[in-house]
């Protein structure tokens, strides 16, 4: 009778009733596809924490227990200490936000997130709804406020970890430097012993390499040796470090520049902190500073800072490329000298053979062709002139020279001469620019053209 009054009463106001044996449907929530994500970052440590293969064996497990759908396995070996610096994970967070993957399968909230960053992105993929859970091998976190704000306090606990770690390693360090100890490597020339009973290991010479460094030293400040010339005597011999390989030559000036070898080192490097070390130096303060000095005296300037007079000057004959110039420092019995050699710039013909020339055959050269060099009657002639002008002068009434016009015609070409040999290079320059003939290299000798 109900029933009847129910249908009665639907008709009445336009509705069908459903049939008593009918049952609302419920909306279909599709399946989680999980990324099960496993990282092992260079801050582990080895007997604490799990590997990646074992952190995917047991979260497999734990998949295949709980029947989730692994749709793929990823795997990272970046430290989460800093945002953005991990190529894989930063692939998935895409990922879910294309709706690839639903949910990410890790072994702990700290392999996901070390920093405020990281963790910022999976809060937001869960507020928009693209990422519905992240399960761990003892949690579950969905788009809960409680759960959220618990996996935001693991994950920033994480980064409280991670910033006393680095406070706690660098007091460590400080003070292992004050007792002496550099901590890193030692240097070439030392090694590392620990005896039975000692905590610490500490820093022994080297039997074998420690004499052979000395004698770098020694070669720069008694022999008087350059860096190349150095290495040059190192590849003679059959000199390896400790793994063996050979001494390149930015390792010998690193070497040749370290004063860890007198017995005191600055850590951290720049900082201007100076401490003795609990070791036996290589050698005294005295070598080393002696060895710094040679080396500052024969530094050149910076790459395009020298200034040469004849490059903007000439060509090469052979391809026709320009002429640059290279200085070589060699120290002989009179000192350390100054030797510029003018070559091919190989600008147009890599190949090209052109020898190169020395800067004092080049201004024999010129001297030899002063009779035959076309000068412009303006500019350096004119200084000539004048120059000459009032030597004459001075020829004429101090000296009684009575024939003035052959003395200038002698002293204007023995002033060229003196300019191309002791000029400055503006002066060099100047007197060259002004020549209407082309000077060409071509087979160690210059040309007119």
């Amino acid at each position: 009778m109900q029933s009847a009054t129910l249908t009665a009463s639907a008709r009445k106001i336009g509705r069908t009733a459903p049939p008593d044996n009918e049952h609302r449907v419920e909306p279909t929530i599709m399946p989680i596809r999980y990324c099960l994500y496993a990282r092992k970052s260079s801050e582990d440590d080895e007997r604490q924490a799990m590997s990646i293969d074992s952190q995917v064996k047991e979260m497999l497990a734990l998949a295949k227990r709980d029947g989730m759908e692994i749709a793929e396995i990823r795997r990272e070996s970046h430290s989460a200490k800093a945002s953005g610096h991990r190529p894989v994970y930063n692939t998935i967070i895409q990922d879910v936000g294309k709706g690839l993957f639903t949910g990410i399968l890790t072994w702990a909230p700290d392999r996901l997130s070390r920093n405020a960053g990281d963790l910022g992105s999976l809060v937001d993929l869960m507020d928009q709804g693209l990422l519905r859970e992240i399960r761990c091998h003892s949690q579950k976190f969905t788009n809960n406020p409680n759960e959220k704000f618990l996996l935001m306090i693991l994950c920033s606990q994480a980064k409280l970890e991670n910033d006393n770690r680095g406070i706690n390693v660098k007091r460590g360090q400080k003070a292992r430097a004050e007792q002496g100890y550099r901590p890193c490597l030692p240097s070439l020339g030392y090694l590392t012993e620990r005896r039975a009973g000692e905590v610490r290991s500490r820093i022994i010479i080297d039997p074998v390499r420690a004499p052979f460094v000395r004698q770098m030293f020694e070669k720069v400040a008694q022999d008087r040796m350059s860096g190349r010339d150095v290495y040059r005597w190192v590849q003679q011999s059959e000199f390896r470090t400790r793994a063996g390989k050979n001494l390149t030559l930015s390792m010998i000036y690193k070497v040749l520049h370290n004063p860890f070898y007198t017995g005191r080192f600055e850590y951290p490097v720049g900082s201007g902190k100076w401490y003795r070390g609990d070791y036996d130096p290589v050698i005294n303060q005295q070598l080393f500073d002696d060895v710094q000095r040679h080396l500052s005296a024969g530094q050149e300037r910076d790459w395009g800072t020298k200034e040469f007079a004849f490059t903007r000057l000439m060509t090469c004959g052979n391809c026709g490329s320009g002429v640059t110039a290279d200085e070589k420092r060699k120290q002989t019995k009179k000192g350390l000298q100054r030797y510029v050699y003018y070559r091919c710039t190989h600008s147009r013909d890599l190949q090209c053979k052109e020898p190169a020339l020395r800067e004092e055959e080049l201004i024999e050269q010129l001297i030899e062709l002063l009779d035959h060099l076309n000068v412009n009657a303006s500019g350096v002639k004119r200084k000539i002139d004048d120059e000459f002008e009032r030597f004459s002068k001075f020829a004429t009434d101090v000296l009684g020279i009575s024939d003035k016009q052959k003395a200038q015609k002698i002293n204007q070409r023995k002033y060229v001469e003196y300019l191309l040999k002791n000029g400055t290079v503006v002066e060099k320059r100047e007197l060259l620019g002004c020549l209407k003939d082309r000077i060409v290299l071509k087979a160690g000798k210059i040309e007119l053209v």
